[in-house]
C-alpha cells in the first residue's frame, strides 16, 4: 500500500490560491483602504485598521449616561445591480445609511461602523471602491469607521459577485431616547424627502428592468441625462446631522421612522403606542420621476408601492401640533425641506396607516 508521502511524488503542492482564495489581495486591499478609513477619525476613535477588534472611548466623545444603541443591515438586492453595472463608488454610501438611519431615528448619535464583505474573487481595486463608499457615508454621519471583514469565497459566490453587510453602533444619554412616549393623537406627521429608491425593492426593480428590455448603460427614461444604471444606483440619503443639528437646537421632535423594507405600512406603526395609527395625506407625498415610471412600466398598484417603496419620503418626522412649525423651522435651518403628510390618529383596530388622496404617479 501507497503511503501519504508517496502520494506527494511528482504533484505540487496546493496553495489557497488554488482554491481560489488570494491572500496577497486581500493584504493589498488593506493597504488601499488604510488612508480612507483614517479619514472617519473622530472623538473616541482613532479609525486605525488592523488589530483584532475596533476601540471607542466614550468619554472622549463627551457622554456621561449613555445608552448605547445598535443597528446593522445590508443593501439587498441593490448589490447585483452595481455588479452587473461595474460601478462601485455609492454602494458603500448606501450600506452605512441603512444603519446609521435606524439609529438616528432612536435619537442616538452614530459612534463607529464595522462592515463585512465577502465575495467569490477579490479585486482589490473594486474592494478599495466599495470601502470608499462606506468610507464618505461614515464621514457624512460622523461615525468612525474602526472595522470589518473581507472574506473571498469561490463557490459560495459565482465569480464577482458580493455581498455587503454593516453593523453601527450609536448613543444617546439617558432619558433623550426616542421615540417619546407622548405621542398622541393630533400630532402632526413631516416627511423628509428620500433621493430616491434609496436601498429597498430592488428586486422589483429588477424585474420591471428586464421585463422593460433595458439597458442599464442607456438613459435613464425617468432621467435621460444619466445612465439607467446611475439613475437607479442614487445612493441612499443619510439624515443623521440634519436631525442632530435639529435636536440639539432643541426641537421637540417626539419620534422618527425610518422609511425602509416595508414603506410607510410596516414601519410607521412601529413608532407609535398602541391605539394609534397615521392618516396619511397621499397628495402631499412628492413623488420623484423614478417612483412614477415604475409604478407605470411595472404596471405596480398604489398599494403596492407604499409597502414597497418609500415613494419619495425616506423619514416621517411625528410632532406635537402646537410644535410642527418650530420643528419644520429647525429642519429646514438644517438643510431640510419637510412637508406636512399626514398626523397621528387613534387606531383601535385594523389598518394603523389610513391614506386619503392618491399618490402623484
Amino acid at each position: 500500500m501507497a503511503s501519504k508521502k508517496d502520494n506527494w511524488i511528482g504533484r505540487r503542492p496546493l496553495t489557497y490560491a488554488d482554491a481560489g482564495v488570494d491572500i496577497d489581495a486581500g493584504n493589498a486591499m488593506v493597504e488601499k483602504i488604510k488612508p480612507l478609513v483614517r479619514g472617519t477619525r473622530r472623538p473616541g476613535a482613532d479609525a486605525e485598521i488592523g488589530g483584532f477588534g475596533g476601540l471607542f472611548d466614550l468619554k472622549a466623545a463627551g457622554f456621561s449616561d449613555p445608552i448605547l444603541v445598535a443597528a446593522n443591515d445590508g443593501v439587498g438586492s441593490k448589490v447585483k445591480l452595481a455588479v452587473e453595472s461595474n460601478i462601485h463608488h455609492s454602494i458603500g454610501i448606501d450600506l452605512v445609511a441603512m444603519c446609521v438611519n435606524d439609529l438616528i431615528v432612536q435619537g442616538a448619535e452614530p459612534l463607529f461602523f464595522l462592515d463585512y464583505y465577502a465575495t467569490g474573487h477579490l479585486d482589490a481595486d473594486v474592494g478599495a471602491e466599495i470601502v470608499a463608499g462606506i468610507a464618505q457615508g461614515c464621514r457624512e454621519a460622523g461615525a468612525a469607521l474602526i472595522g470589518g471583514e473581507t472574506a473571498e469565497m469561490p463557490g459560495l459566490y459565482a465569480g464577482r459577485d458580493y455581498d455587503l453587510a454593516g453593523f453601527a453602533v450609536g448613543a444617546a444619554e439617558r432619558g433623550r431616547l426616542l421615540p417619546r412616549p407622548d405621542v398622541a393623537a393630533g400630532d402632526i406627521v413631516l416627511g423628509l424627502s428620500s433621493s430616491g429608491l434609496h436601498s429597498n425593492g430592488f428586486s422589483l426593480v429588477r424585474r420591471i428592468v428586464a421585463d422593460a428590455g433595458l439597458a442599464l448603460d442607456g438613459p435613464a427614461p425617468f432621467a435621460s441625462q444619466i445612465s439607467l444604471a446611475e439613475a437607479l444606483l442614487t445612493p441612499t440619503r443619510i439624515y443623521v446631522r440634519q436631525i442632530l443639528q435639529a435636536l440639539r437646537a432643541g426641537a421637540p421632535i417626539k419620534a422618527l421612522a425610518h422609511i425602509t423594507g416595508g414603506g410607510f405600512p410596516d414601519n410607521l406603526p412601529r413608532i407609535l403606542p398602541n391605539g394609534l395609527g397615521i392618516r396619511l395625506d397621499l397628495p402631499a407625498i412628492p413623488v420623484p420621476p423614478v417612483f412614477r415610471w415604475l409604478a407605470a412600466e411595472g404596471p405596480v398598484a398604489e398599494a403596492e408601492m407604499l409597502r414597497t417603496f418609500n415613494c419619495g419620503i425616506g423619514m416621517a418626522v411625528i410632532a406635537a401640533a402646537d410644535s410642527a412649525d418650530a420643528v419644520a423651522a429647525a429642519l429646514r435651518a438644517a438643510g431640510e425641506e419637510p412637508v406636512r403628510i399626514g398626523e397621528v390618529v387613534t387606531a383601535a383596530t385594523g389598518l394603523r396607516v389610513i391614506t386619503t388622496g392618491r399618490l402623484a404617479l
